[in-house]
């Protein structure tokens, strides 16, 4: 009869609040492009980032050279893979291509979207924002040289001081530089 007791205490646990709130980001609506569809297949490579950007708390500059994490709040994934997936299906909601996947798909790839997360981030120097900027190249994957390269920054305000507030800030800016990066991206294929 010990089981019941162990068996009660484990469900009271799954019912508790996680002591940090989880937050995601969302994929960029509908981008808008002239660009015609392409018979071409990209590969959305992982993503690198600094080591305080590449973990799951959500970082916060409180001076242009000190930052800390959000209390109580984490991403729901290590935010280079959030952001590739996020980009992924970004890509794919436009229809524009054959195919668009990440590493250990099996795709038959034409080009690399090669990314480096150099912002991520609640900025607190002056208004509260949120700040994403991301650069990008477009690696041929058929000889290896770098087609394009370029960087998308947007910064957002936050509509107050919430951790909600700062993670929507955080999203919008996000949507507005992955639908850059898409748009960009289709046009030099």
């Amino acid at each position: 009869m010990l089981v019941l007791p162990l068996l009660l205490a484990g469900l009271a646990a799954c019912g508790s609040k996680a002591p940090n709130d989880t937050f995601d980001i969302t994929a960029a609506p509908a981008v808008k492009t002239n660009t015609p569809a392409r018979s071409r297949q990209l590969l959305v490579a992982d993503p690198t980032a600094l080591k305080a950007l590449d973990s799951e708390m959500v970082l916060v500059r409180v001076t242009p050279s000190e930052v800390r994490y959000l209390s109580k709040s984490q991403w729901s994934d290590k935010l280079t893979r959030m952001v590739q997936a996020k980009l992924v299906e970004t890509f794919e909601n436009t229809g524009k291509l054959d195919g668009v996947g990440k590493p250990g798909q099996g795709l038959a790839i034409d080009f690399q979207l090669i990314s480096d997360i150099r912002a991520f981030e609640v900025d607190t120097v002056g208004a509260d924002r949120g700040v994403v900027e991301i650069s990008v190249k477009l690696l041929n994957d058929r000889n290896g040289s770098v087609k394009a390269q370029k960087v998308f920054s947007a910064s957002e305000l936050a509509s107050g001081t919430s951790n909600e507030a700062y993670i929507r800030a955080m999203d919008r800016a996000f949507a507005r530089v992955s639908a850059e990066i898409v748009a960009w991206t289709l046009a030099q294929l």
